[in-house]
């Protein structure tokens, strides 16, 4: 008699490997890459890199700024597990950051009357109706019409940056810059019920972090505990398969980006009521891109994003100290950082690649001892 197949889940160490150091190994090689060019500007590396470090988590100041740049990496990162999952790239979260951002204040200027207890929860909502909005156009047109979701999205953003421009030189202009001729292109402070609370006091640590660390959890139950969750990564994983089993393709890819888009743009308004508490150019500071390769150094899995959020917002401070600290030109950091992006990014295809023939190899075994 043959013996009975155990119950018990086998476990693929080396699929756990893959998806955990392969990007740790990535942010590494960018790392020794920097130091080759920080020696060629004749900077002793080792004191660069403990600056940096020193920066992101050697003091109260610098571990809650980490915090603080992790939130909105967290929220769009989580947006980017769920397209990503169902095979669709969003390089849109900078504008949908950017509409986020715009509800974020709009809501509270306009609505200045109402308590906090009404005006942030709303203004939260309205942050992330307004991303989805903005994640739904190129999800639609990928859908009914197969437009490359990855040129949508990229028109998307200069759409999206263009709108805030208008606005703020036009009905969002503080209205206080008009009269003393300063005309700076920013909104007026927000009314104080409208900010997140602070969860230490004298820093910039917000309220927010906790939305955003409950919002990544959110992600993860949905992807791999419900029905449309399932239904998003059998898409990913096979569309043609997926269609044929009676699921609908383009639905749950136009789902995914609106999905991903309310992600980017609730971390938009969050920014807004949680930090800077009124709204200006430069909001976005590129969290939409670098939530990208903190997704994929999390492995597209939202629990796994939440310490690769840190980590990077870790780089993204940890980076201006070493700016100050080593007197290097803000061009170097830019490129460390850049190198990082592209190593972290040529791991993950590269893990992809070799999962895919492993897979490979595994089948034709299989028939072959068949």
């Amino acid at each position: 008699m043959g013996s009975e197949p155990s119950s018990s889940p086998r476990i693929d160490w080396a699929k756990i490997v893959l998806n955990v150091l392969m990007p740790v190994a990535g942010v590494l090689a960018a790392l020794c890459v920097g130091a080759v060019m920080l020696l060629a500007l004749k900077v002793n590396p080792l004191t660069a890199y403990a600056a940096m470090f020193n920066g992101a988590v050697g003091s109260r100041f610098g571990l809650t700024q980490t915090l603080v740049k992790a939130t909105p990496l967290l929220l769009v990162g989580a947006g980017i597990c769920i397209a990503f999952r169902a095979s669709v790239i969003n390089i849109g979260g900078e504008g949908q950051i950017i509409v986020g951002a715009l509800m974020g204040a709009w809501v509270p200027l306009t609505f200045h009357a109402l308590p906090g207890w009404v005006l942030i929860p709303a203004t939260c909502i309205m942050g992330f109706l307004a991303g989805s909005a903005w994640g739904f156009i190129p999800g639609i047109l990928k859908a009914r019409l197969r437009v490359n979701e990855i040129l949508s999205t990229i028109m998307m953003n200069a759409i999206a940056l263009q709108l805030m421009n208008l606005l703020l030189q036009g009905p969002l202009m503080d209205p206080e810059g008009i009269s003393r001729g300063t005309f700076l292109a920013q909104s007026a402070q927000l009314p104080q019920q409208a900010w997140l609370a602070r969860l230490v006091p004298q820093t910039l640590l917000h309220s927010g972090a906790i939305i955003a660390l409950a919002l990544a959890i959110v992600a993860y139950v949905f992807l791999w505990r419900t029905t449309m969750g399932y239904g998003i990564r059998a898409v990913g994983l096979n569309p043609d398969a997926s269609r044929y089993s009676g699921i609908n393709v383009p639905l749950y890819q136009a789902m995914s980006l609106t999905l991903a888009g309310g992600y980017a743009g609730l971390a938009g308004a969050i920014e807004v009521i949680g930090v800077q508490h009124r709204l200006m150019e430069g909001l976005t500071s590129g969290y939409g891109f670098t939530g990208i390769v903190a997704a994929l150094l999390g492995g597209l899995h939202p629990i796994g994003l939440i310490p690769a959020s840190v980590v990077f917002g870790g780089l993204l401070v940890g980076a201006d100290k070493m700016q100050r600290a080593a007197q290097v030109p803000s061009s170097l950091v830019t490129a460390i950082l850049g190198t990082v992006v592209l190593f972290v990014s040529g791991t993950a295809l590269w893990s992809r690649r070799w999962a895919a023939r492993r897979s490979a190899s595994r089948q034709l075994e299989n028939g072959g001892g068949e």
